[in-house]
């Protein structure tokens, strides 16, 4: 249920005024009476009504249902005494706010049909307040009929769209939690086996090296290849998971130059058809190592970007007009080059440096990696 201070709804399609008016209203109809007796009863019904009312907003259970009844009864009492029916709008949005389904429908009955009842009532039997306010209450039975469902549509939105954002938390939940259990499912298969091997060969290796030291040497050469083997392999694990597309990293260049003011210039294929994740994450993160290099220290104006793929092997070229690259630097201890060429040689690629009119980085990569 919704809280007493939203009487005024802003979904039910009125101002707030129009139900301050509603509130103030039914007074004049009260003292248009000339008996004080009908005036102090139509008063004790007003401040009842929206006792009532608030009670209603604020209670549970079966109290909702008898305070609502027992607005209903001041609603034809008010109609029928004092000819003001505007009370029922006050009851149509209240009901629409009822989420038990049953309970919407019998209250909404039973209030469609007091109201008409009552207003035919008082037409049949001549009020004349009643037919100078025809207009009005045509326009209020129809709110009657419309508003309840309205609100109680609304109502029901609201309350599926909250469920559907905790069942999305939920899922959201469900998700990292797979996720941690398929990541620790991959590194066990991955190093489970391979570090039991490692660990049963340097124990025979520690046995034979006294007795048979060409034997425990081979035991430790084949330690070696099996340790190599199992970084391998994790570091493509941890590649898949946190590998950089060189698509990607070509727009955030592409973002990156701009911003420098140096022109740039794409030629070949965004995604090489032929190369693995791996290899196109080294590729990544070369490339976004040369173009800070560009950015940082050449001084350039102009840098191009030359991708060509085959079978074999994907070939990346970055070149700019800059200030080329110093002697000692070439040798790849400066701006970088280091780590990109052991990225590189872990993949068993190559690096390729020319300093000729500006800097041209010659980056290759097998797209069949060799045993080492």
């Amino acid at each position: 249920m919704n809280k007493w201070y939203q009487i005024f709804h802003k979904n039910t399609g009125l101002s707030p005024y129009v139900w301050v008016v509603f509130c103030i209203l039914p007074f004049y109809f009260i003292f248009r009476s000339s008996s004080p007796y009908e005036v102090v009863s139509g008063i004790v019904m007003i401040i009842l009504f929206f006792i009532c009312y608030r009670l209603s907003f604020v209670s549970k259970g079966w109290l909702v249902y008898f305070w609502t009844s027992v607005q209903i009864v001041i609603s034809i009492a008010m109609t029928l005494l004092f000819s003001y029916v505007y009370f029922s709008i006050f009851l149509a949005f209240f009901i629409g706010n009822i989420q038990n389904r049953a309970g919407f429908f019998t209250l909404y009955a039973i209030h469609l049909i007091s109201t008409f009842v009552t207003v035919n009532y008082g037409f049949a039997t001549r009020n004349a307040l009643l037919f100078t306010q025809f207009p009005f209450i045509l326009i209020c039975l129809i709110v009657v009929i419309l508003l309840p469902f309205n609100t109680f549509n609304k109502a029901r939105q609201g309350q599926l769209e909250g469920q559907l954002e905790d069942a999305n938390k939920r899922i959201s939940e469900l998700v990292k939690l797979e996720e941690r259990q398929r990541i620790a499912r991959d590194l066990h298969d991955t190093l489970g086996q391979k570090l039991s091997l490692i660990g049963l060969k340097s124990d025979l290796a520690g046995k034979l090296l006294v007795t048979d030291p060409s034997r425990a040497q081979a035991e430790m050469h084949d330690v070696r290849q099996t340790a190599r083997a199992a970084l391998k392999e994790v570091r493509e694990l941890v590649t898949q998971m946190r590998g950089t597309r060189l698509e990607d990293e070509l727009f955030r260049v592409r973002q990156i130059l701009k911003a420098a003011e140096i022109e740039f210039h794409l030629e070949g294929e965004l995604a090489p058809e032929h190369t693995n994740l791996l290899n196109e994450n080294v590729l990544s993160m070369c490339l976004k190592e040369a173009v800070t290099n560009v950015v940082k220290h050449s001084g350039a104006s102009v840098c191009c970007v030359d991708i060509e793929s085959s079978r074999t092997e994907t070939v990346m070229r970055v070149r700019d007009n800059g200030t080329g690259i110093a002697e000692q630097a070439k040798h790849y201890r400066g701006h970088g080059l280091q780590g990109m060429k052991e990225r590189l040689e872990f993949v068993n690629g190559s690096l390729e440096i020319a300093s000729k009119d500006g800097a041209q980085l010659t980056i290759r990569v097998p797209n069949v990696l060799r045993q080492v």
